[in-house]
């Protein structure tokens, strides 16, 4: 059966508010909720970029039912994943056990601000970036089990006798974000699950849930749990929308990844115009909208969570409309 999340994106509310929402999404009958992970935001006039492990930690002592997922963590370069291990496992004791890893290989506006890539190198390209992810799941996987981990010989991050003494105290799902089907088939083989957004349910289907499931198959695993991320605009019109998406908009300009200056997304984003900008979201004047999609995504992918990120002009009129959203796809 397929449950349902709310998406609390750190690059567009106040960690304050985004507990304030997490509550009401909770009581909006939401199942799990996603966390996003950001030092900086999509552009630098709006938004925000609050620390998400303390965040996640005040969820887990602020809700008591929902699941929390980190949507998702990058342990490659910001964060080492020894520590990402120790955050992970610290929000799964706070929380009684409800917390799922997310991780990804992460983006240059969050991970090259820390001055440790030469400019003439630049942000590491996706090659790279998923050796390290490879090497980085194979640490996170036994230090979440509990075991000691000595690896001085490690690639990118050796390590010697890590363990955790505060470890947790119920299994820590790890789940793997993938775009494309490189990605889709190291979630197969070294995760416990996938985690995508998703426009097209045909093609989300063919490049990175289809390939995740039988990778998994091919290495003798239990097929990969299925996260399922749909972003959409709710707003009457373009203009509501617009204000919406203001945090948002330099998301989807041309080579985000490797851009991190969010001044420099601002303004290819501005200069794209509002026309480009809203041609890069699917808007919706109600919730209701979506139960074709919803139902078509359903159908061909068989997602274990469903999750809705939503940029409204005001977040707790979204969580309450989407709850209800929530309530009619249960019923179908």
């Amino acid at each position: 059966m397929t449950r349902y999340g709310w998406f609390l994106g750190h690059e567009e509310w106040q960690p304050e508010l985004l507990v304030e929402q997490a509550r009401h999404a909770e009581r909006s009958g939401f199942d799990v909720l996603l966390v996003s992970d950001h030092l900086q935001p999509w552009v630098d006039d709006a938004g925000a970029a609050g620390f998400s492990w303390a965040t996640l930690g005040a969820l887990a002592v602020a809700t008591g039912r929902a699941g929390l997922l980190s949507a998702v963590a990058c342990p490659l370069f910001r964060q080492h994943p020894v520590l990402v291990a120790q955050a992970a496992a610290t929000v799964d004791r706070l929380s009684g056990g409800r917390f799922t890893l997310g991780v990804g290989t992460g983006e240059a506006v969050n991970e090259a601000v820390l001055g440790r890539f030469p400019p003439h190198d630049g942000f590491p390209r996706y090659a790279e970036r998923l050796a390290r992810m490879t090497e980085a799941l194979g640490l996170l996987r036994p230090l979440l089990d509990g075991d000691t981990v000595d690896r001085p010989d490690g690639a990118y991050y050796p390590v010697s006798a890590a363990r955790l003494f505060s470890p947790p105290t119920t299994p820590v799902p790890i789940h793997l974000a993938a775009a494309g089907p490189r990605s889709a088939a190291t979630a197969g083989r070294l995760a416990d699950g996938v985690l995508t957004s998703v426009k097209d349910p045909e093609d989300t289907g063919r490049r990175v849930v289809d390939v995740a499931r039988a990778a998994a198959e091919a290495a003798g695993r239990t097929p990969p749990a299925v996260v399922l991320t749909t972003f959409v605009v709710l707003a009457d019109s373009d203009e509501e929308a617009l204000r919406a998406l203001r945090p948002w908009r330099g998301l989807r300009t041309p080579g985000r990844l490797q851009v991190t200056d969010p001044s420099r997304l601002r303004r290819t984003a501005d200069r794209l115009g509002p026309g480009w900008i809203l041609s890069r979201y699917r808007r919706v004047g109600s919730p209701r909208d979506l139960l074709d999609f919803c139902a078509r995504l359903r159908d061909r992918l068989h997602p274990d969570l469903l999750a809705f990120q939503v940029a409204a002009v005001d977040g707790a009129a979204a969580v309450d409309r989407f709850g209800e959203l929530v309530e009619v796809l249960r019923t179908r």
